[in-house]
């Protein structure tokens, strides 16, 4: 396992682990790159195994000298992927420099990003999918998709403004899920949905919006769990879903509640509704 001991901080190899944010990997701002499609960075030695079993190609690891014996299985497994990757071995010190980081969970791995999914491919043959909507926190959205690839969706779909579920801590809150479960951007504008639902429902898809409405059906409605192929819809944290979003989907749906709590966080909502709704 060839290891480069790092003596120039500057070297340019490094600059996908400092100094550029997750967006200028994606687009490879400022950084000569053979992949037109980006870059992106896998964090602990979870994200990067999952990674590589979704053959998906790595070209470096930094690891700091104290995670080194932990992680060595996952770089020797990154060198048989790739036995051009090079393997940066940093103290802890450099390693904070180059990464700002001060508590770390393992190596981290810059990665190809792979070429994306069409919202055809990822939905052909699928029984249940999740469609997100302007999910714009990394932890909410890491969490859905790990209870997504748990709960038995097969597959996600993100509006045009979502997070990306390959940025760094996305990828690292979903446990590496981001990998396991197909997933596609939605294209389009924020009325995504005047588009695509129509287009799901002739592909025999119901849609469930998941809002609190004065007509919601409860999540354990028959016309639900009897649906062959069913989407569930579910809308960022605080404002939920949009009306437009709602009028288009053929259900509205809620989470009978007790004690008077009236909403749940969209993380929790989702792994209900997964767990209900899912596959028998």
């Amino acid at each position: 396992m060839p290891l480069v001991q790092l003596d120039d901080l500057s070297d340019r190899r490094l600059r996908p682990y400092s100094g550029m944010t997750d967006g200028q990997l994606k687009r490879g701002e400022g950084f000569r790159r053979d992949n037109p499609d980006g870059l992106f960075i896998g964090e602990s030695g979870r994200v990067i195994e999952r990674a590589l079993e979704a053959g998906i190609c790595p070209t470096s690891v930094l690891v700091d000298e104290r995670w080194l014996e932990h992680d060595r299985p996952i770089i020797e497994r990154v060198q048989a992927a790739n036995p051009n990757a090079p393997i940066f071995f940093a103290t802890a010190r450099q390693f904070r420099e180059i990464t700002g980081y001060e508590v770390v969970r393992g190596a981290l791995a810059c990665f190809e990003r792979p070429k994306p999914r069409s919202v055809e491919e990822v939905i052909a043959g699928a029984r249940r999918v999740a469609i997100l909507e302007d999910v714009t926190n990394y932890a909410t959205l890491g969490a859905i998709v790990r209870s997504a690839a748990a709960l038995g969706m097969d597959a996600v779909l993100i509006s045009p403004s979502c997070h990306d579920p390959y940025y760094r801590r996305c990828a690292r809150v979903s446990m590496g899920a981001v990998f396991q479960v197909p997933w596609a951007r939605i294209e389009g504008d924020a009325d995504w949905a005047s588009g695509l639902v129509p287009t799901l429902r002739e592909s025999g898809f119901v849609t469930a919006a998941m809002a609190l409405r004065d007509d919601s059906i409860g999540l354990r409605d028959r016309r639900l769990a009897e649906a062959e192929r069913l989407a569930v819809v579910l809308g960022t944290e605080g404002d939920g879903l949009r009306d437009t979003t709602i009028a288009a989907c053929d259900y509205t749906v809620l989470i009978p509640m007790a004690h008077q709590v009236d909403s749940l966080n969209v993380a929790a909502a989702a792994a209900i509704a997964f767990w209900e709704l899912g596959p028998e």
